[in-house]
């Protein structure tokens, strides 16, 4: 249904970026996220709850903008404020502009000296490029906010979806007036939202010397999701063969603008092992449709395919809502037994097992439980878990 696409939905992330705004200390507020889930809309949100003046603005143009794009907007936002209220300056895409943090530092830290009132929110898309201009020039000076895919609770909420529904649509807000259409559904994905991710957030970004390749992985990625598949089998499946280094960057990249994550296999006592053959999962399950060929209807039908939809959902659910927690992700074999995904943090560990009424697989837990005598098992579907109950769970309240 179209319930909820006129005013749009607040998200969780409208009363923390409020909340943090109003109490001290007072630090910019960095929010960060995939394109297309609302970060935009919820800044809006924001500035219409803001009790002062509002200055929104934003870099993603074509030709990204310069450092002093920055300055004059941080300027007009001062003028604002002059009028004896906080003004509140929210810039977009703020990672598009070269040298951006070094301008938020200067500005910033000028007004903290001469108490200029003007309140700041960076949203940008790139994991990577915030983090790094963020952890590098504005040290102890911002605050961190995810704004991820949106969840079953959200989705059923702003949609009326049910669970099927949500599994196969995944969770984009623009695509759910086409879920009655699939056809008209996979393409608004293909163009709309995979094609600029990857050209805007992941190309423009980074100096990637194989565009093509990045794209056949992505495409890879979709395909074989919630699968382990092997380095030399990925070659084997491109086109544009790099190398197994290339491959495992090109993963990575993807990894910062929130569409694939490659999961390392576990090895108990130190970090997961780089160069395992990687579990691949992406971000929103939309995203593993609209790359494959069936319909809901078909997809529905089709045991394995289903499966498999709901085994990367898990994989997601856990990625979206970890993401920048102490808790690290990963899945384990040893020889013929495997646990779908092992959750750490610090010393405790969970191994988690996803049934969805596929053929029987080999006992992988109980083997795990032997030789990590400490892990806690969660069974996620049949006889364990419901999938509705596990994907109305917030992960950091299961995994405490």
């Amino acid at each position: 249904g179209s319930r909820g696409l006129h005013r749009p939905m607040q998200r969780a992330i409208v009363k923390e970026l409020l909340a943090r705004l109003l109490k001290p200390p007072e630090l910019l507020q960095v929010v960060v996220g995939p394109r297309q889930v609302g970060k935009t809309t919820g800044a809006h949100q924001v500035g219409k709850a803001w009790k002062g003046p509002v200055r929104y603005a934003a870099a993603d143009l074509p030709l990204p903008p310069g450092p002093e794009w920055i300055q004059s907007q941080w300027e007009l936002a001062r003028r604002d404020a002059a009028r004896g209220r906080k003004a509140l300056l929210i810039l977009d895409e703020v990672q598009k502009v070269a040298g951006w943090s070094e301008v938020v530092k200067a500005n910033w830290d000028a007004d903290r000296a001469s108490g200029a009132p003007v309140s700041v929110i960076l949203l940008g898309s790139s994991a990577l490029l915030l983090a790094r201009g963020a952890n590098e020039s504005l040290a102890g000076r911002f605050f961190l906010h995810r704004c991820l895919h949106w969840s079953f609770p959200e989705c059923r909420r702003a949609f009326g979806w049910d669970l099927d529904h949500w599994l196969y649509f995944g969770g984009y807000p623009g695509a759910a007036p086409l879920a009655e259409d699939d056809v008209a559904f996979r393409i608004y994905v293909r163009d709309s939202l995979i094609e600029p991710a990857i050209a805007r957030d992941v190309l423009a970004m980074q100096t990637v010397t194989k565009p093509a390749l990045l794209r056949q992985l992505f495409a890879l990625c979709g395909l074989y999701s919630g699968q382990i598949l092997s380095y030399t089998k990925m070659l084997g499946q491109l086109q544009d063969a790099g190398n197994t280094t290339t491959l495992a960057h090109y993963l990575r990249l993807l990894e910062t603008a929130f569409l694939a994550s490659g999961l390392n296999r576990f090895k108990p006592g130190r970090a997961a092992r780089r160069g395992s053959s990687p579990k691949l999962v992406v971000w929103n399950n939309a995203l593993v449709s609209a790359l494959g060929r069936a319909g809901f209807a078909a997809a529905r039908e089709d045991h394995a395919l289903w499966g498999r939809l709901v085994e990367n959902a898990v994989g997601a659910h856990l990625l979206n809502h970890l993401h920048g927690t102490p808790h690290e992700v990963s899945y384990w074999r040893e020889r013929s037994d495997e646990v779908d995904f092992v959750v750490r943090a610090g010393e405790a560990v969970w191994a988690v097992e996803v049934k969805s009424g596929r053929p029987v697989r080999p006992p992988g837990l109980a083997a795990f439980l032997r030789s990590h005598p400490r892990a806690r098992p969660l069974i996620v579907g049949t006889g364990g878990m419901s999938l509705q109950e596990f994907f109305s769970t917030e992960p950091s309240a299961l995994f405490a």
